[in-house]
């Protein structure tokens, strides 16, 4: 017999395993994201070791990164992100079909980092919504990682209707999406 870690909840028998709708969707989402690294500095690189032989994201379930919005499901944010920048963060973002979600890597994706001028977004929370950050001046690959299997983890649990909430619908209209 084979032995699974993290079943949802369900009924095994010989041969077969039974569970509801939501959770075997929640199992199967968080297992296959695609991201979409938007990344534009030194936390870039940290990535790039995160997806080398090494640290190997792969074993995750991300290992086909998507360069296009519309067929990818995590929007991952690493860099410094000027002001200049933000219409398009938040236009990738829009392009993004439901459900998605945001990790913002790095100090500067989250709170603009060292750079406290006038040109430098101070956070990407400001234009888009985020899901998990993960911190560092540059975040090592464990760290990255890390941000990957907490947003499984929200992922996995997430209802197959919280899209659709009023909560939900607040929270886009806060950012001016529709």
């Amino acid at each position: 017999m084979v032995n699974f870690d993290k079943l949802p909840d369900g009924h095994i028998g010989t041969g077969f395993f039974a569970t509801s709708f939501e959770q075997a969707i929640g199992l199967a989402r968080k297992n296959s994201l695609w991201p979409l690294p938007f990344a534009t500095s030194c936390c870039g690189i940290e990535f790039m070791a995160t997806m080398g032989a090494h640290y190997d994201l792969a074993r995750f379930g991300s290992e086909r990164l998507s360069f296009s919005p519309r067929q990818s499901d995590l929007l991952m944010v690493m860099g410094t992100i000027a002001k200049k920048m933000a219409p398009v963060l938040k236009e990738v973002y829009i392009q993004m079909a439901e459900p998605k979600w945001v990790l913002s890597v790095g100090a500067c994706a989250s709170s603009g980092g060292i750079f406290d001028t006038y040109s430098v977004l101070q956070g990407i929370d400001r234009i888009i919504p985020v899901d998990v950050y993960v911190p560092g001046c540059p975040p090592r690959p464990e760290q990255i990682i890390d941000g990957i299997l907490k947003i499984q983890e929200l992922v996995g649990n997430e209802g197959l209707r919280r899209r659709y909430s009023p909560e939900y619908e607040h929270l886009q209209a806060k950012y001016n999406i529709e």
